[in-house]
C-alpha cells in the first residue's frame, strides 16, 4: 500500500454541550453566545410586537432558533465530510505525482486551524512535514512546511514550488 491516511477525530460542540464543556474551543463559546443573545433579543423583540403581528414574529424568532441549533449541530460533521473528501483527492494527487512512494496524511484538529489544510509525511523524509490546501481536485497546492534543523525548504525531495 503506497500510502496512510490517519485523521484526528474532530471534536465538535454536540459532544462537548453534553458533559465536556472544558473542551469547547473559544470560538464555539463566542459563537454560541452570540446567537442565543441574538435569539433571546429577538423574542423580546417578538413579545413586544402587537398581537396581531406577535404570532408570526414569534414563529421567525422559533425558525431562526432551529436553523442555528441546526448548524451548530451539523456543521461539525459537514467539515468531517469535507475533509474525508479532500483526504481522498489529495491521496490521487500525491499518487500521480509521487509514484511508488508511501506517506501519511494528518491534520491539525482545532478551530484555529484550517480544516481543509492537509499535512503529508513521506516515509523516505520523515523529518518534514508538507502542508497542502486542497480546494479541488483540481486546486492542490503545497501551501507550507516544517523542516528540520539547518534544512532550507529546497533541500526537501518533495518541496514543490509555487506555480507547478
Amino acid at each position: 500500500m503506497p500510502y496512510m491516511i490517519h485523521l484526528h477525530e474532530q471534536e465538535h460542540p454536540v459532544a462537548m454541550i453534553v458533559g465536556q464543556e472544558e473542551n469547547m474551543h473559544p470560538i464555539t463559546v463566542i459563537e454560541i453566545t452570540a446567537s442565543v443573545i441574538c435569539v433571546v433579543l429577538l423574542f423580546i423583540i417578538a413579545m413586544l410586537i402587537p398581537k396581531k403581528a406577535r404570532k408570526i414574529s414569534l414563529f421567525l424568532v422559533l425558525s431562526i432558533t432551529l436553523v442555528l441549533i441546526s448548524w451548530f449541530a451539523v456543521r461539525p460533521y459537514w467539515i468531517d465530510y469535507q475533509v474525508s473528501i479532500k483526504t481522498e483527492q489529495l491521496n490521487l494527487y500525491l499518487k500521480q505525482k509521487y509514484p511508488n512512494q508511501e506517506w501519511k496524511i494528518d491534520r491539525k484538529v482545532g478551530r484555529q486551524y484550517n480544516p481543509y489544510s492537509l499535512d503529508v509525511t513521506f516515509e523516505n523524509e520523515k523529518d518534514w512535514t508538507y502542508s497542502y490546501l486542497v480546494r479541488d481536485n483540481q486546486t492542490i497546492s503545497q501551501n507550507g512546511y516544517s523542516v528540520p534543523d539547518g534544512k532550507s525548504p529546497e533541500d526537501g525531495q518533495h518541496h514543490e514550488t509555487t506555480g507547478q
